[in-house]
């Protein structure tokens, strides 16, 4: 009895033995498949799921996703100058037209209460204290500045003036003009100190005698950049302006001329069966709907060439329609996940496009987008956020991009692709920067001198 109850027990000893160590040879084995030594789940509770985001209204959506973008605009704006970063991994580079985004806020920010009107007009006085004291070119600023007023090169010879990244930050700048129109001290002295910001800028200079604006001049390297800003891009506010300059008007013949090329800015050819009436073929980065509408309304705007609101529309659809069609096969492509515009990559950052297409989604391309497609940018705002949020969600909203194909999301955030978010989705939601921007009467001017119906 005694010899078998050992035997029974050795038995049992090098059973379990046996067992102990397959276990650890099947762990062994897994653990060889585990190349980033992610933690197994709890043994008793199974794997854990994605955490699930609460549903609200869509209304409170568009509210937090407009406050949450502002805030990259007022808690992270550049101390000393009031206006915004780059981005946020270069926070000593102050950026003239992503400010130009962030003066136009104010009024938004106001207006939804996230900041009270005394707030807004100290940090107007911040700004223009800046801006009056920053190195100019004929009175037109730089790409970027540190925090002194000094030019920061954006480029080897782009060491001056920038009449783009300028019509950007006077967009903004007219913007607060009119919405700051109370009769006080503080408020009257803003719309003074803007004028004379406005009033400065030589739009003539930067035509070189021509009938055409050129991009860039420095007192260095001259224009020897030679960038000629013709349509069919991001720059028709740059046209706008310049004929609507109080001090430097351009004419008729210079948007002519120099924008249209004489009427070569038209397309009229059909891309995922919708019709483009102007620019490259398929439209071109989206971000070419966004910049110069943040203020001018394209709803009833129209010319020789095209009704404006239709020609975004149109741009807007067609990158729908290629990230839904999808015709590289990327992952991630689909009519909830769409949006092909300048932005961050996995390889640093490109202006991507339907005939650029890197397989990365920047979410600032549909959501800018939703005056001209409301239904679209609703499923792609609610696919970011509620199943995209742990990688796409953050302090100031969402982040610039991703891509599913290749599992890479950034983590930064980029200020001319913030804006637009917070601003065109208030258009859509309320025109308030289109009403602002439309009732200027040196704008209401210009529109007519260059024969715009509106």
């Amino acid at each position: 009895m005694g010899i078998k109850l050992s035997l029974s027990l050795n038995s049992l000893i090098k059973t379990m033995h046996f067992a102990v160590v397959t276990i650890f040879m099947i762990v062994g084995i897994i653990s060889c498949d585990n190349p980033n030594n992610i933690d197994p789940p709890p043994a008793d509770i199974g794997f854990v799921p994605n955490e699930i985001i609460e549903a609200i209204p869509f209304e409170d959506l568009l509210e937090l996703t407009q406050e949450k973008t502002f805030k990259y605009f007022w808690d992270f704006a550049e101390p000393i100058s009031g206006l915004a970063r780059e981005d946020s991994n270069r926070q000593n580079i102050i950026t003239i037209g992503g400010s130009g985004f962030g003066i136009a806020a104010l009024a938004v920010a106001v207006e939804r209460e996230w900041i009270s009107r005394d707030d807004a007009v100290n940090r107007m006085e911040t700004i223009l204290s800046f801006l009056e004291g920053a190195q100019t070119y004929h009175g037109a600023f730089s790409h970027w500045y540190d925090n002194a007023g000094n030019t920061i090169p954006f480029s080897t010879l782009d060491d001056g003036g920038d009449i783009v990244e300028t019509a950007l930050l006077i967009q903004g700048l007219l913007i607060a003009r009119k919405y700051f129109s109370e009769n006080n001290t503080k408020e009257t002295e803003i719309r003074n100190r803007i004028t004379k910001i406005w009033e400065g800028v030589e739009w003539t200079w930067y035509t070189q005698g021509q009938n055409k604006i050129t991009w860039h001049w420095s007192p260095i390297n001259n224009f020897d950049i030679n960038l000629d800003v013709k349509g069919w891009n991001e720059s028709l506010i740059v046209y706008v302006l310049a004929a609507s300059s109080p001090t430097y008007p351009i004419n008729n013949d210079v948007y002519k001329d120099g924008w249209t090329s004489n009427g070569n800015i038209i397309n009229t050819g059909t891309f995922y069966d919708i019709y483009l009436p102007l620019g490259e073929n398929f439209g071109g980065p989206l971000f070419f709907s966004h910049y110069s509408f943040i203020g001018i309304n394209p709803t009833n705007l129209s010319d020789e060439y095209t009704n404006y609101f239709d020609q975004n529309r149109a741009h807007s659809l067609i990158n729908y329609k290629h990230c839904v069609e999808n015709p590289f096969g990327y992952d991630g492509y689909n009519d909830v996940s769409w949006g092909i515009t300048a932005s961050a990559n996995y390889n640093g950052y490109s202006a991507h496009s339907p005939t650029n297409d890197l397989g990365v989604i920047a979410p600032t391309a549909a959501l800018s987008s939703f005056p001209y497609t409301p239904l679209e940018s609703k499923k792609a705002l609610e696919h970011f956020y509620y199943n995209l949020n742990d990688n796409l969600w953050g302090e100031y909203g969402f982040y610039d991009a991703f891509s599913v194909h290749y599992n890479w999301y950034s983590d930064k955030y980029i200020a001319i692709d913030q804006g637009p978010i917070l601003l065109m989705i208030e258009n859509y939601r309320t025109q308030l920067l289109w009403n602002l921007f439309m009732q200027d009467h040196d704008i209401i001017n210009g529109l007519t001198e260059l024969g715009f119906n509106f």
